[in-house]
């Protein structure tokens, strides 16, 4: 009998803990077991189908991050979470704390650290070069001595409709700096956060239809683009005794290219300074900027791949020799294929847009894995990894933070349905750690390089979905985003570098595209009343974020070729050739009814969730 009884009482114990585990889910929604299950890393020879032929992630053909079953009956977690009415006093409110969020950085900055370059958050004073270490690039790079930050904030202040500020601001940039400095600057850094926005607060100045409110200035006389000429022509030794073309990676602004120089530059840093040097040479009529930038594009074209199209992240700028094999969509490489595009969307010169569309083929081909499409089928979801440009071989199993930007790219092409999975696939990561880790490694679901140092390309990638699609969603992630910005980043004196993003320990550096880039796209996600939106004007962001309007001005030049001797560069594109083929999808995929409800389904949303180690 007792033997009975205490059968009896284990089945009914065993039946009691079965209908709690089951009811767990209902009870607790936000419990769930982090399962970890990293894939197998494949060996470097393993078969990975043809060109274009849709490929699993390495480590075998099924999915890896478990069952795509929704957790819960009805609506599950993730429609709950992200199909909510996002009202408009909500809306307004983040809208008002994305321009307190740029107000306390730059009246912290100003206050603080002008006329240095950056702000050190942390200890409220300014940064400049570290003349002390030379060697030091990650600072000298980028500071030249020239108050960066403020001028990196110009058209940031008028976007936002702070026409004082932005007045007084330009006024300080006239009458206090100067490029005849002795600083090494690295020509990219300087071309896209210097150059770019001296011509961008231009062009918002002499606008005729003042779209951002009262943004003249009394008695202007083109003082930026004379400020952008000089620092262009300050510029313009790192192009010449180069037997590429392409140009040296850093200048000196007294003395010019220094004699100990670096023979070896990235694809990125040689290939993205088309759009500001193309704008300065068509507004002042003189064609030499755009050509050595042209140039400098068609030397690096000229290198890529014959067997897979592709080009590599380091090259030579005297032999040519690919010294980074490397091809990828982040560091080193991805500005490069952004300014393909936006160069055309700018000037209309068909080059542009072959390059492009040749350039986007290629990385569908060899770089992209996972199922065909995105919110359809069986398999792992699309991601872009890094590859031998020579082989399409896999190199390694991690991503950087700057591919953040392919969505965005991908949406100004219309491809919109693959963009919503790649950026899924970051803002996942962005919900696991509340910042997105310079490097992560999607084998091991770990970041290889763990600091944060306030990047933008989430957010741009966040603002322009939200742009093609109208979806609440993006609304959403822009929130999050906001509300990791303010809990982990926000210093005694404005907005501090993340030095881990699983410790949340910072960095006493402010980087100046915090303002002009992040808060920003953050602002103008939550403001659509924003000129931006709705003064009928065209606009482009280059890729520092600075506005462009793209009007027929940048489209006519006084010169027929570019590069003499070869065919005619200025012919124009027709609107209805701008169709790449073999694209995944285009705008017409996103259908009016699914405007409203998750841009990607819920159990392929839970599915890249597991892939990060979300869940």
């Amino acid at each position: 009998m007792q033997w009975r009884s205490l059968v009896l009482g284990l089945l009914l114990l065993r039946l009691a803990l079965q209908a709690l585990l089951a009811l767990l889910p209902a009870l607790a929604p936000g419990l769930c077991l982090r399962l970890r299950l990293p894939f197998p890393f494949p060996p470097r020879s393993a078969a990975l189908g043809p060109p274009g032929a849709a490929r699993p992630l390495p480590g075998g053909g099924s999915s890896h991050w478990g069952s795509l079953r929704s957790g819960a009956e009805g609506r599950d977690e993730y429609e709950v979470r992200y199909s909510a009415a996002f009202p408009p006093q909500l809306r307004a409110r983040l809208r008002d704390a994305a321009r307190g969020m740029f107000a306390f950085g730059y009246d912290s900055y100003m206050q603080h650290a002008f006329p240095s370059d950056e702000l050190d958050p942390l200890h409220c004073c300014g940064r400049g070069p570290d003349r002390d270490d030379p060697s030091n690039l990650n600072i000298n790079d980028v500071l030249g001595n020239y108050s960066l930050t403020l001028i990196d904030a110009l058209d940031t202040l008028a976007v936002m409709g702070n026409s004082s500020e932005f007045q007084k601001a330009v006024k300080l940039v006239i009458d206090t700096v100067s490029f005849d400095k002795d600083s090494t600057v690295q020509v990219f850094e300087a071309t896209i956060r210097v150059l770019g926005s001296l011509l961008s607060a231009h062009i918002i100045i002499t606008d005729a239809k003042q779209p951002f409110g009262d943004m003249t200035i009394k008695d202007y006389d083109n003082e930026l683009l004379h400020m952008a000429h000089d620092l262009a022509v300050r510029l313009l030794p790192a192009f010449e005794n180069t037997k590429t073309g392409i140009p040296y990676p850093r200048v000196n602004l007294k003395k010019g290219v220094p004699p100990d120089s670096n023979n070896e530059t990235c694809t990125a840093g040689a290939g993205s300074l088309l759009v500001e040097f193309g704008i300065l040479s068509r507004l002042l009529g003189d064609s030499t900027f755009e050509w050595v930038a042209r140039r400098a594009v068609k030397a690096l074209w000229s290198l890529r791949s014959n067997n897979t199209g592709l080009l590599g992240n380091v090259v030579n700028i005297q032999t040519g020799h690919w010294v980074g094999k490397q091809s990828g969509l982040g560091a080193g490489s991805d500005s490069f294929y952004e300014y393909l595009l936006k160069s055309y969307i700018l000037f209309g010169e068909k080059e542009d847009l072959e390059m492009f569309i040749d350039a986007y083929q290629n990385i569908q081909n060899h770089l992209r894995r996972g199922r065909e499409a995105c919110n359809e089928g069986e398999g792992d979801p699309p991601l872009y990894v890094n590859v031998n440009m020579f082989t399409g071989q896999l190199m390694n199993t991690w991503i950087d933070s700057l591919q953040a930007f392919f969505p965005g790219l991908q949406v100004l092409i219309g491809d919109v349905e693959d963009a919503i999975c790649l950026h899924a696939f970051y803002y996942a990561i962005w919900k696991r750690y509340g910042a997105l880790p310079e490097r992560y490694n999607w084998q091991l679901q770990a970041p290889d390089v763990p600091f944060y140092p306030l990047r933008p390309e989430l957010v741009e990638s966040t603002y322009l979905l939200y742009q093609a699609t109208k979806n609440p969603f993006y609304l959403h992630v822009g929130m999050d985003i906001l509300q990791s910005l303010e809990k982990y980043t926000k210093a005694k004196c404005g907005y501090a570098t993340l030095h881990h993003v699983v410790e949340k320990t910072k960095e006493d550096r402010m980087e100046s595209f915090f303002l002009s880039e992040t808060c920003k796209y953050l602002y103008l996600l939550f403001d659509e009343d924003n000129p931006v939106h709705k003064s009928g004007n065209k606009y482009m962001f280059t890729t520092e974020g600075h506005i462009v309007s793209v009007d027929g001005r940048f489209r006519n030049s006084l010169w027929q070729d570019i590069l003499p001797g070869e065919e005619d560069s200025t012919e124009k594109v027709k609107p209805n050739e701008f169709k790449a083929a073999n694209f995944s999808s285009n705008c017409n995929r996103v259908p009016d009814e699914r405007r409203y409800l998750l841009p990607l389904k819920s159990n392929y949303m839970r599915q890249i969730d597991r892939m990060v180690g979300l869940i």
